[in-house]
């Protein structure tokens, strides 16, 4: 978008780019981390996979996602739905028999400390939240994309809301200078990369897939990042391939691949029914012009 083209900022936007970075980055990464400090990346990584389905409920309900259950394509996105989490859940908690071993040595241990086994239960809920903030900031970015559209703006407004947020949370909890010391230049990367990959570039190309396809389908292929990590575990790390993630992720393919084959249904159907409206028109338009002829007066 032409920067002379953008909507001028008003008091009421600045307000929505606050709560998109307060749902988007300040709740969504802080209640993500504690989640996976008290639980473990495996049942974080589980839970997860529930977006899409909590995304496709309040878009459902928010009547920003058609869903017509009695037609094929509502059927098919909804069975796509259930499918693709249904996989990536599969992935996560099921093994099942070993197929292939990787070059690498993998240790399946997960260390866990009594105290965060004791708050297990606290972690699953910081987990869920997040979840439900996660879905909540894709679903509200399409009403705000129609009173801005211009998406790098608004992506950026939103991490600077986001990192204003984060900065005056971290200052009430963590009050020791010494930790906010960088101490090498590993973590220099790692801050550049969770700052410019993770967040700048991940949060864009979302914002621009909801533009494109809505927050269902952006949200579809929340499950696909289970098996992209199981594929590149096996490859770089050497972890072993069980059977699970072998049909897991058959599962989420099909799961995908059926919502996509029932969004471009439901695309024919809007726009049979648009070109069948179009033809109405002028057909009545043609019968008016023949009923009232133009008479010329001399």
């Amino acid at each position: 978008m032409i920067r002379k083209d953008r909507p001028p900022l008003t008091f009421s936007l600045l307000v929505q780019f606050f709560l998109l970075g307060l749902i988007g980055v300040t709740a969504n990464q802080s209640l993500y981390i504690l989640g996976l400090y008290y639980t473990s990346p495996t049942y974080a990584s589980a839970i997860q996979n529930s977006v899409p389905a909590i995304t496709f409920v309040m878009a459902s309900v928010l009547r920003l996602e058609e869903v017509h259950i009695k037609r094929r394509d509502g059927m098919a996105k909804i069975m796509g739905t259930i499918a693709s989490v249904g996989g990536a859940t599969i992935i996560a908690l099921y093994k099942g028999p070993p197929l292939l071993r990787g070059s690498g040595f993998s240790s399946d241990v997960t260390f866990t400390s009594p105290e965060k086994m004791l708050n297990r239960t606290w972690g699953c809920v910081y987990i869920i939240a997040q979840c439900l903030s996660y879905a909540s900031w894709m679903v509200l970015q399409v009403p705000m994309m129609k009173s801005y559209p211009a998406k790098l703006s608004l992506i950026s407004f939103t991490c600077f809301f986001g990192v204003i947020q984060l900065l005056v949370v971290t200052a009430f909890t963590e009050r020791d200078p010494r930790n906010w010391r960088i101490q090498s230049g590993e973590e220099v990367l790692t801050i550049l990369y969770v700052g410019i990959i993770n967040s700048g570039v991940v949060y864009s190309l979302v914002t621009w897939c909801i533009q494109k396809g809505g927050p269902v389908l952006t949200a579809t292929f929340q499950p696909l990042q289970t098996v992209v990590v199981a594929v590149m575990a096996f490859v770089f790390l050497g972890d072993q391939l069980y059977s699970g993630g072998l049909f897991g992720g058959i599962l989420v393919a099909a799961g995908l691949y059926l919502v996509l084959w029932g969004k471009t249904e439901e695309e024919k159907i809007v726009n049979q029914d648009k070109e069948g409206a179009t033809l109405r028109k002028h057909l009545v338009d043609q019968e008016n012009t023949e009923e009232c002829p133009i008479t010329v007066q001399v």
